[in-house]
């Protein structure tokens, strides 16, 4: 079993602010699979892609920056204009870097993240509002241009070679050669690893490339749930997550929940856990998804606006 999973079956066995609703999650997999199961399409509207090298360097250097896209404050969170309309978070991101691509903006090139500054990255960025640790970003794409240099040529396109055609030796290479992905908390005395943006790589390429070139690997099966702020919002508006009384009034009073405290562990790993049961429960009755396709289906539920009802957990941390 990947330790990602493995860990979290533990902490969620273990969780005192946490609990899994088992017959929420049977009634929500069985509705699941009696409405007919439409996996989201890859959004190619906000996305960069050319089916080269270009595309691997963009979705790494997205997937270096996905992270943390609600204000400090009460202010106003952070937006772009595109296409006669506003986006925010994600896609807004998403949205960003490839209008710096296609405005030939070399964010493909290792020697410029490497030295990118922090006017350079608002300017990239453009847009209104606030989003956070914009320094932490720099230092991220930093980082990323120097490892990309001295190890692979400068190229994101021969680190994801390096992995060969395998989902889990990526998320490995990311987190031993880049200290942004190092997604490990502790609980209890023992390390817990999430991973979670070195595993959205893995199945942002899938998604691109179609399963195919700098997206295919033989190994899918075995990512997890990307255990962000979103994915619990929509578990626990589907009663699936159950949270007691101190845990659920701080999150709707949107106190800040400390990053690796006990009781953010135990809302990433139960989300992980939970989406494992899901995918258990429809493999039951012969729906085979994958645990990161069972994710972004609960992710696109959570854009709809029935499911932010409640308001997700705040923790500032670079790792979703």
């Amino acid at each position: 079993m990947f330790e990602v999973l493995e860990t979290a079956k533990k902490v969620a066995a273990e969780s005192l602010q946490v609990q899994i609703d088992g017959q929420a999650l049977v009634r929500f997999s069985k509705k699941l699979f009696e409405k007919g199961i439409n996996l989201p399409p890859w959004e190619h509207l906000y996305h960069f892609y050319d089916g080269g090298e270009k595309t691997v360097s963009y979705l790494l250097v997205l997937d270096t920056l996905n992270f943390c896209f609600w204000p400090a404050t009460e202010g106003m969170k952070w937006e772009i204009e595109y296409k006669s309309g506003k986006l925010s978070g994600y896609y807004a991101l998403a949205v960003s870097l490839k209008q710096a691509l296609e405005s030939r903006t070399p964010i493909d090139q290792a020697e410029f993240l490497a030295e990118l500054s922090l006017d350079g990255l608002k300017e990239i960025l453009g847009g209104r509002g606030e989003l956070q640790l914009l320094e932490q970003r720099v230092q991220n794409l930093n980082e990323l241009g120097r490892a990309l240099i001295e190890e692979y040529d400068g190229k994101a396109s021969e680190l994801v070679e390096s992995a060969g055609e395998s989902a889990i030796a990526l998320v490995r290479i990311l987190y031993r050669r880049l200290s942004s992905f190092r997604d490990v908390a502790k609980y209890r005395g023992h390390q817990v690893p999430f991973y979670k943006r070195a595993q959205i790589l893995a199945a942002d390429l899938y998604g691109a490339f179609q399963g195919r070139k700098w997206g295919r690997f033989t190994d899918m099966d075995k990512l997890t749930a990307f255990a962000d702020y979103k994915l619990p919002q929509v578990l626990r508006h589907l009663e699936i997550l159950r949270y007691a009384p101190e845990l659920a009034n701080k999150i709707d009073e949107r106190v800040l929940i400390e990053a690796g405290s006990p009781e953010e562990v135990e809302i990433r790993a139960n989300t992980i856990w939970a989406v494992e049961l899901i995918r258990q429960e429809l493999e039951e009755v012969g729906k085979g998804l994958k645990a990161f396709e069972i994710d972004w289906i609960l992710w696109n539920l959570g854009q709809d606006k029935a499911f932010k009802e409640k308001p997700y957990h705040r923790t500032v941390t670079v790792f979703y």
